[in-house]
């Protein structure tokens, strides 16, 4: 082993000298971190088995390896090494001293200092150390809960116990964390990946299947052999090679961090401290958690399996992914410890708050090389702020929480939770241990068939809310077609009421889940700064440097400048943009960079690591060579937009995630529905395909080019079936939960379609209807298109039903539109018609799709809501008050009653106005300071307790605006009336008698006039004429 052990030189110089700069920025900032200490002790004994500590860490960090009975003096200029000479000979694989000396020569001094059988001269070694510490000042760094031992750490602490009296020890724990351990580089981060992933396949692909096998062929196991039976499964290469975990992985580096531990029946330890106990296990709440450390780096997962859970313990956990899932969102750089902690507090708080007291005391450790780093907790005191490039170990759990519905003592209490291991990102956290599915489908097992077997029956008796609902308002709408001007009151005034409680109930629910404190919810916006290295050494400039002239360096994505007879190399993100300029026989290439104040839009307002530094905002230089100039500027120009290109791809691929592979149906014979076309579709010709139905998914093959299009069932968040009726084309349409590629297209909807009305049945050329086109013919055509439909209609709601069949263990339900709510409205760039179903509101037919989930909607607002205007508008919010408000522009006015009772039947609060509103500003407002913003009244700014009022008044002024009309219509038509002369008489007494013509008495007019009408024979085209004279 000893003949493979290199340690890299440059790393080791790297590390050391980045944490010497941050001690030295650190005493000219006034000692904050390093507590003024001069010099800094780190001290390790002999090997221990266990997990690392912060002295032995350090070691790690630096080179790779640990060196048992080895002493580090570090200085803000040198280290000083105290080392063995000898191997241990417990531990033949540790470092000696031979393995030090390359280290010399570097850009931090090194002083080597070998052990031998010489007392004195071990004595003059530790002298010399104790001489540095003197110099370095009063306050030496020290790690006091690290404890060592041995025969050298007892002639070290000999040693040093001379000028124990002149210097003051002081903590150093929290700078090692902060300036070494914590923020990890790219090497770090390769290895925690690879440990993470290889202990979520063995949590996944193994501790799985043998406790689901166990659970479901009743076998005894006690939860250590269980245990054991994991932990062996280390020595398994063959294991860990099939499963590829990277490229580079080689398992000979893989070891235990975190032994794995299994725990059932009512006794949980969600710290993991315990030893697996004797007792079996048990079919209920099931806990397991492993760490594997690989390259010396750690790695955590934990997770809960529910085996016939019941409904109080589903919606347990559904709350505690949630809430884990809010943790990992928040974990951005800038992001305070304590404020994460308080976010899951207040979540759990606004949904169940009897569970408050059995949540965990922390939400997560960092971890790294260090299993646990105590400086990086987040709990609700650490006001540590997260950088990128941090790593932690999430952990979220209700502990020992009641079970009412109790079938044994080993159920009568039970724990949940989600552990990960997680790295700080600038878009969130991102989960390395995500191969571990933590989605309740995956994670609920249901042994219980005579348990499942009821269920149906209750849906039948009592069918959901919103379907219910539905069904009346279809109802409802019809008869208000019928209506011509009646409205019923009494059924307006029941709507406002209960949007009155709907609004009280969002205002109180917002005023709980935004307590004091809760902070702006913006800051996971801020833009970062970012650093761009054109070079790291001088010997990585282009060799043109040496002419002197402007070159851009491709690889480099640099441009090299000649300033002061010096090559000055500057990165193309700091460049704004660049432009030449004939000036005689001379071109001039101008190239702006960015800097702060330009102000000039939203794409340069770039964050600044020192906004107040002196800038250079331009640079120009002057050639004869027209044509170097120009190329050198479309050059620049052409880079900077390929940057933003690949930015936007990297940007735009950031939420589509690895999809579960699929597992093809037994005897490789799945269920196929034929001939459908595929939107988005591939690219090429428009040709159709078959869908098929797999194990775990769904399977779209294209016939002319095989091209596979794969949707697991875990992704899939709401599955629509629309009918051929008044459309031209029948559809089954998936809308996933993470986007997906659809050959180079990202998408979160699938569609799969065929055209109900084919040109193969047009039979207006054929010789048959040459000479046949009587009404016949035409009744024939129509009903033979109608049997089509509904054929076709039936075809693609049975292969829906059994989609939902094959996925019911993901809870997957066929939802269809109810047509006749639906409206017209523009989502995006044309007139749709937008349908509501029982969860969702979509669109469908035209492209872009648009499928909202109700459940997630927190209010909607009506915009342009006034007499006289023919459209609407309506804005719909969030509950993710970070995510941006949804509008369906002009929808005709006659579908405002709809609207409003779709609304209302779904219990969301709506309100109504006359203008549109600035929803960026007012949304910037919410998530600014979210619990204010309650406080001030929540919602009810928008004017949705008002709405009775102002309806009244709204109808009384347009009676009263009709009326002027109607009496302005009858004076100015006196003349010209079509009605007899009796009744043109009777008009012109009433208004020369000087009494006003009211409603009632033109009433009274027309009803004789059609009176006289029908008396003397006039057909109904005499009337109309008579009403278009009267207007």
């Amino acid at each position: 082993m000893a003949e493979e052990i290199a340690i890299d030189k440059q790393l080791f110089h790297d590390r050391l000298s980045s944490f010497q700069s941050q001690w030295k920025a650190d005493k000219r900032a006034g000692d904050a971190l390093f507590n003024g200490a001069g010099s800094i002790v780190v001290c390790v004994g002999k090997a221990n088995e266990g997990h690392y500590t912060k002295s032995a860490a350090l070691q790690l960090w630096l080179l790779g390896y640990e060196f048992p009975s080895t002493l580090f003096v570090l200085s803000p200029e040198a280290i000083h090494i105290v080392t063995t000479k000898k191997k241990d000979r417990e531990a033949d694989f540790w470092l000696t001293a031979a393995y030090l000396e390359p280290l010399k020569g570097g850009k931090v001094p090194v002083e080597i200092y070998v052990r031998g059988k010489d007392a004195e001269q071990n004595a003059k070694q530790f002298e010399t150390c104790v001489e540095v510490i003197k110099a370095g000042g009063k306050h030496v760094g020290t790690l006091p809960k690290d404890e060592a031992s041995g025969p050298f750490v007892d002639d070290w602490k000999t040693a040093f116990e001379a000028i124990s009296k002149e210097v003051e020890e002081v903590n150093i724990s929290s700078a090692l964390s902060n300036a070494a351990l914590s923020v990890k580089d790219e090497p770090e981060l390769r290895a925690i990946r690879d440990a993470s992933k290889a202990s979520a396949i063995v949590m996944q692909k193994y501790f799985v299947e043998e406790m689901s096998e166990i659970v479901d062929a009743e076998k005894k196991i006690t939860h250590k052999a269980l245990a054991q039976k994991v932990n062996d499964k280390l020595d398994d290469t063959k294991f860990f090679q099939k499963n590829k975990i990277s490229s580079s992985f080689d398992p000979v580096h893989l070891d235990w961090d975190f032994l794995p531990t299994v725990q059932s029946g009512g006794n949980y330890d969600l710290k993991f401290v315990k030893d697996p106990d004797d007792h079996n296990l048990h079919a209920g709440i099931i806990v397991s958690a492993l760490g594997l450390r690989y390259k010396s780096y750690s790695s955590l997962v934990a997770r809960t399996y529910l085996v016939d859970p019941t409904k109080a313990q589903e919606s347990a956990y559904k709350l505690l992914l949630q809430v884990h899932l809010e943790v990992v969102k928040a974990l951005r750089p800038g992001a305070v410890a304590k404020d994460i902690y308080q976010k899951a507090i207040a979540a759990v708080k606004a949904k169940k708050p009897d569970l408050e007291s059995h949540f965990v005391k922390n939400v997560g450790i960092g971890i790294g090389i260090e299993s646990q780093d105590p400086e990086l907790v987040l709990n609700a005191k650490n006001t540590r702020t997260l950088k990128d490039g941090m790593t932690l170990a999430i952990t979220v759990g209700f502990s020992n929480v009641t079970n009412p519905n109790s079938q044994n003592k080993k159920s009568n209490t039970y724990s949940l939770v989600i552990s990960d291991t997680v790295r700080v990102g600038d878009e969130g956290g991102l989960v390395f241990t995500k191969d571990a599915a933590t989605d309740l489908e995956t994670v609920a097992f249901f042994f219980n068939d005579e348990e499942e077997a009821p269920a149906p029956k209750k849906e039948k008796k009592q069918p959901g809310r919103s379907s219910a609902i539905a069904q009346k308002n279809t109802l409802a709408t019809r008869l208000r077609g019928e209506r011509t001007t009646v409205q019923n009151e009494e059924k307006e005034r029941a709507r406002q009421e209960h949007q009155r409680e709907l609004h009280q109930k969002k205002q109180k629910e917002g005023l709980e889940k935004y307590g004091k404190g809760t902070g702006s919810l913006n800051g996971v916006e801020e833009k970062k700064f970012k650093r761009f290295d054109s070079y790291k050494r001088d010997d990585q400039f282009p060799t043109k440097v040496r002419e002197l002239v402007v070159i851009l360096d491709q690889q480099a994505q640099s441009v090299v400048c000649p300033i002061m007879g010096r090559p000055v190399p500057f990165h193309l993100n700091t460049i704004k943009n660049a432009s030449t300029t004939n000036e005689g026989e001379f071109t001039s290439l101008r190239i702006n960079f960015l800097s702060p104040g330009q102000g000039v839009g939203r794409k340069d307002d770039q964050p600044f690591e020192d906004a107040s530094a002196h800038f250079i905002r331009s640079l120009t230089f002057r050639s004869k060579d027209k044509d170097r100039m120009e190329t050198i500027s479309n050059k620049i120009t052409e880079m900077k937009k390929e940057i933003v290109r690949r930015e936007n791809e990297k940007k735009q691929l950031e939420d589509v995630v690895e999809q579960d592979k699929l597992i093809l149906a037994k005897g490789n014979r799945p269920q196929i529905l034929d001939l459908v076309f595929l939107r988005p579709g591939f690219d090429g010709k428009r040709v159709p395909g078959r869908v098929e139905i797999h194990q775990n998914g769904l399977r779209y093959v294209h016939h002319q080019t095989n091209q596979m299009l794969e949707v697991p069932f875990s992704n899939i968040k709401h599955l629509f079936f629309q009918p051929s009726e008044h459309e031209l084309i029948v559809i089954i349409h998936i809308h996933l939960m993470n986007p997906i590629m659809v050959g180079k297209k990202k998408s979160k909807d699938v569609q799969f379609y065929r055209e109900a009305t084919e040109m193969q049945f047009d039979e207006t050329g054929n010789r048959k209807r040459r000479h046949r086109f009587n009404d016949e013919d035409e009744f024939e055509a129509e009903q033979e298109e109608r049997k089509r439909r509904i054929a076709l209609d039936k075809e693609f709601m049975q292969f829906a039903k059994r989609i939902a069949d094959a996925g019911r263990e993901y809870d997957l339900k066929v939802d269809q539109p109810f047509r006749g709510m639906s409206f017209n409205g523009v989502p995006s760039r044309s007139s749709v018609l937008m349908q509501p179903t029982t969860d969702c509101i979509i669109q469908l037919t035209e492209p872009p799709f648009t499928v909202l989930t109700m459940s997630e909607v927190e209010v909607i607002h009506l915009e342009r809501v006034q007499f006289g205007l023919k459209n609407f508008d309506m804005v719909i919010v969030f509950k993710d008050y970070n995510r941006a408000p949804f509008h369906i522009n002009t929808i005709p006015v006659e579908s405002l009653e709809t609207v409003k009772d779709w609304i209302d039947s779904i219990e969301i609060p709506y309100s109504e106005g006359p203008v549109n509103l600035q929803w960026p500003t007012i949304m910037k407002t919410v998530t600014s300071d979210p619990h204010q913003f309650y406080v001030d009244g929540g919602w009810s700014f928008l004017g949705g307790d008002d709405d009775e009022s102002d309806e009244e008044s709204e109808e009384e002024s347009a009676f009263e605006m009709s009326d002027e009309e109607l009496a302005e219509s009858v004076s100015e038509s006196d003349g010209e009336s079509d009605f007899d002369e009796n009744a043109s008489e009777e008009a012109s007494e009433a208004d020369m008698s000087g009494e006003d013509s009211d409603g009632e008495d033109w009433d009274e007019m027309e009803a004789k006039a059609k009176k006289k009408d029908k008396e003397s024979g006039l057909d109904d085209g005499d009337a109309d004429r008579g009403k278009k004279r009267k207007r």
